[in-house]
């Protein structure tokens, strides 16, 4: 096995960088107007194409917490955790429809901007800065620290050095504003689908070897389904291991519905891209995108449950371990190891891209939503817009600088980088999308029933998080809602799902935003209603073929994997 990257690996990725480094250069150079305003750097308005944006959805989306984390999920749980792939498809059409047309109507750029127009300035000031510390101090950090350590353990390069690397290289990206992002992400998302394919490939032809075939993509897949049948089921029984993880059907009609329709539809890091398009264009962008979603587990899950065969038949026993034990984060990096020199940089190179563009598109959201809605509203009203663009790009560097300084500080959680992540971001989010989801379509919501379900959904998140250490929680595991797990002092108790608490969450801030509201509104508090009427959810006759398309896959893939 060749640990570490070639001559000629370096070649090849040395030749992606001058590609994206060139391209970028050209978009900003042929595109970048004579005195470059706001809209144009942080929303590129009018300038990117249907392509373009959901290429950059998907480049911002997937990131190392999908190469290493999903891939080691898939190494343990199997296909089932593609539902969060999968299911995203299913969101994206639900956002192309009800959601951008709201956001475009009322001429919305950033969701605190939102909250300030449905709310108040107190509710959509205390998110802006919780989003800030959100994006800054988890996100962002995660991302480059998950990233860095993927490639130091690829490359051999040391860790600090990695992580400045990607910092600088995704600074030089962002800071010519979301043009370049946008039609950059097109170059970064091809070579992250190309070099995932060929791991993909090559994964499954050592299966299919490795058991006598002649090889190739059908026999390695067959020989996978024959020999992890366990690892090729999309909804777990109450029995399974990881249904703490994936809870049955709460997967398709309960808490992952919550986790996907408040990451497209309510967070400036991915509605940013489509913001600054027309209707028809981010319609079709995040059909697009969707398209791609479809894809995603070939690339990043299917590839950790042919390291689990692979493991299971004898290879990586030592390769797998981290400190004597089994750490499935490692199945991705041990499969780019496998791949002969000048491939393996192609696959360096598509886990470069995917990190760099994550970190771009992140940074790029921190800094329109420092100097829109705190700068410009806060600091200082008066500025122009040649003085925001600077500021937004300062900003840029400030919060990259922040991230580097933040991430060694990190550990990684014995469940995986990508499920730490998908439980901790779920203690905010269903608060934030109750918000979010009455604000679009009710007119009577109040703006404390929003700082309620924004507070109130954080404070149940923990109180459902602890509770099963003060309450006994049993009568709740017949509905599948409860599971006894072993603990590390020896004792067991009856824990929720984060899924299931999600959902809960949601159910309860909802419902107590109504009765605010309704109490409000019989005491004469006054709202400030969207503009909404039915005819913004009509589609074109493409898109609903297209969005049928989509879903007709789903349903075939939930029937054939059930």
């Amino acid at each position: 096995m060749n640990n570490y990257l070639s001559t000629k690996d370096y070649l090849v990725f040395i030749i992606y960088f001058l590609i994206v480094a060139i391209y970028g250069y050209w978009i900003y150079q042929r595109k970048k107007k004579k005195s470059t305003d706001t809209k144009d750097f942080f929303l590129a308005e009018g300038s990117l194409t249907w392509w373009a944006i959901g290429a950059s959805l998907i480049a911002s989306n997937i990131s190392a917490e999908q190469f290493i984390g999903m891939s080691g999920n898939g190494f343990t749980m199997g296909l089932a955790i593609s539902t969060y792939e999968w299911m995203a498809a299913a969101t994206l059409l639900v956002v192309a429809i009800f959601f951008i047309p709201v956001y475009l109507k009322n001429k919305i750029y950033t969701m605190p901007q939102f909250l300030n127009q449905r709310y108040n300035s107190t509710v959509a000031m205390i998110m802006a800065v919780f989003w800030l510390l959100l994006y800054v101090v988890v996100n962002l950090t995660s991302i480059l620290f998950l990233g860095a350590l993927a490639i130091s353990s690829i490359s051999g390069i040391n860790f600090t050095l990695c992580m400045l690397f990607l910092a600088v290289f995704a600074i030089i990206i962002t800071l010519g504003g979301m043009k370049v992002i946008g039609y950059t992400d097109v170059v970064q998302v091809f070579f992250l689908i190309l070099g995932g394919l060929v791991t993909t490939y090559l994964a499954l032809n050592l299966v299919a070897t490795h058991f006598g075939s002649d090889g190739g993509v059908i026999a390695g897949f067959k020989l996978l389904t024959e020999n992890a049948n366990d690892h090729f089921h999309m909804i777990f029984e109450k029995d399974n291991p990881s249904y703490l993880s994936l809870p049955g059907l709460s997967v398709l009609i309960g808490g992952m519905w919550i986790v996907n329709l408040n990451y497209w539809g309510c967070n400036q890091y991915i509605t940013q891209r489509a913001l600054g398009a027309d209707l028809k264009t981010a319609r079709n962008g995040l059909l697009f995108a969707a398209f791609l979603k479809l894809l995603m587990p070939v690339i990043v899950v299917l590839p950790g449950i042919a390291a689990f065969v692979l493991h299971e038949n004898g290879y990586f026993q030592q390769e797998m371990l981290v400190n004597g034990e089994l750490q499935p984060d490692k199945a991705y990096p041990v499969l780019l190891n496998l791949l002969p020199s000048g491939l393996k940089g192609l696959a360096f190179a598509a886990l470069t891209a995917a990190v760099v563009a994550s970190l771009a598109g992140k940074a790029n959201s921190i800094s329109t939503i420092f100097t829109l809605d705190i700068y410009k509203k806060k600091v200082n009203p008066e500025a122009g817009e040649k003085k925001m663009v600077n500021i937004g790009r300062i900003v840029v560097i400030i919060s990259m600088l922040l991230a580097v300084i933040i991430a060694p500080f990190l550990g990684i959680d014995k469940k995986g980088g990508f499920e730490y992540i998908q439980e901790y971001t779920g203690f905010v989010s269903p608060g934030i999308f109750a918000m979010f989801i009455l604000g679009f379509f009710w007119k009577k919501t109040t703006s404390n029933a929003a700082l309620f379900a924004t507070v109130g959904g954080f404070a149940l998140s923990i109180l459902f998080k602890v509770l099963p250490a003060i309450a006994n929680l049993e009568w709740l595991s017949p509905f599948g809602f409860s599971k006894l797990v072993l603990q590390k002092d020896g004792s067991a108790l009856y824990e929720i799902p984060f899924i299931d608490r999600m959902f809960f969450v949601f159910v309860i801030a909802v419902a107590g935003m109504y009765i605010i509201s309704v109490y409000e509104n019989s005491k004469g508090v006054k709202t400030n209603g969207l503009e909404i009427d039915r005819s913004m959810f009509k589609t074109t006759p493409g898109f609903a073929a297209g969005a049928l398309l989509v879903t007709g896959i789903l349903i075939a893939l939930y029937t054939l994997f059930w």
